[in-house]
């Protein structure tokens, strides 16, 4: 590292899966993903709707709950997929990158679940992650699968708000966490086993060059995971298997570590609170929901707009 450590704060508890929700069981996706240990959660996807509510995705039991201010839980849908990424349209609709299925879309009413994208060209996807809105309604999202070091196949898609559907890259080893800068001149997605975050250049012409390595992570027994981007355009990086969310400058230097008092799976992360200013972290080993405020707030994010 080229930087001196940054500071450290200590994120609290804000609420946890309430016990009525677990029981601990072996499922097929935590014989791949968790060393086949029976789990009882999988917390990924944290998103807020226009109410302050935050919705989470539990991944190997196909559950949606939403969370509300007060940190009380309610479970939305359970289906048969395996929900990570999630993102509420400005419309209202939520949207679902599901590792099993696709996109797919969720009911906040109903608790339906509908398949919107389940295929490129007829092709299984290798297991779609984590997914952002444009300004334009257009759609970012990441296809991971069990890409990594050995596999360098990942891959970043774009479908348009009229239904088109462009893979930007498709070498990527391990692509994971999305998002874009205001201006929409690039992209950055964390590269998990890589320990990376790359810079993805947005061109007019549909091209994607000069993709580059925006941040360097030091390692650990995880990789970086979800993304979320402050303000002034500074980026946050929820590092799963080292506990800890950093957050980086604009320009890539590193201002801050926020710690867990729980577990080491930190796997992603939304701003959300009064101001926008308080970060929302799951902590999926413990299957708890951290917060801290970091002093800063969140960029505006385009899904939510009315």
């Amino acid at each position: 590292m080229y930087f001196a450590p940054p500071p450290i704060i200590d994120a609290t508890v804000f609420s946890r899966l309430p016990d009525r929700f677990r029981k601990a069981r072996p499922t097929s996706w935590a014989a791949a993903n968790r060393g086949g240990h029976s789990i009882d959660s999988f917390l990924e996807g944290p998103s807020f709707d226009h109410a302050g509510r935050l919705y989470v995705t539990d991944i190997p039991f196909g559950r949606v709950f939403r969370i509300s201010e007060d940190g009380e839980w309610s479970l939305i849908t359970e289906y048969d997929g395996w929900p990570n990424g999630l993102k509420i349209h400005r419309d209202g609709r939520i949207f679902i990158t599901d590792y099993k299925r696709g996109i797919m879309l969720l009911d906040p009413e109903t608790g339906g679940v509908s398949p919107l994208l389940e295929t490129a060209a007829s092709e299984s996807f290798k297991g779609v992650n984590d997914l952002v809105f444009a300004p334009n309604g257009d759609l970012y999202f990441t296809d991971q699968g069990q890409t990594g070091l050995h596999d360098p196949t990942g891959r970043v898609y774009r479908y348009t708000a009229e239904g088109q559907l462009t893979c930007l890259i498709n070498t990527v080893p391990s692509p994971n966490g999305i998002v874009h800068d205001a201006q929409m001149s690039h992209l950055l997605v964390a590269v998990t086993r890589a320990q990376q975050i790359w810079r993805i250049p947005l061109h007019n012409g549909g091209l994607t060059t000069k993709v580059g390595v925006f941040a360097q992570l030091h390692g650990g027994l995880g990789g970086p995971d979800g993304l979320a981007l402050d303000e002034n355009g500074g980026l946050l990086v929820a590092h799963a298997g080292f506990g800890s969310v950093w957050h980086f400058s604009r320009l890539g230097e590193p201002l801050l570590r926020i710690r867990s008092p729980e577990g080491i799976a930190t796997t992603n992360l939304a701003f959300g609170g009064a101001g926008n200013r308080t970060i929302y972290v799951t902590e999926s080993q413990t299957g708890s929901i951290l917060s801290a405020d970091i002093g800063v707030a969140g960029a505006r994010m385009y899904s939510h707009l009315a």
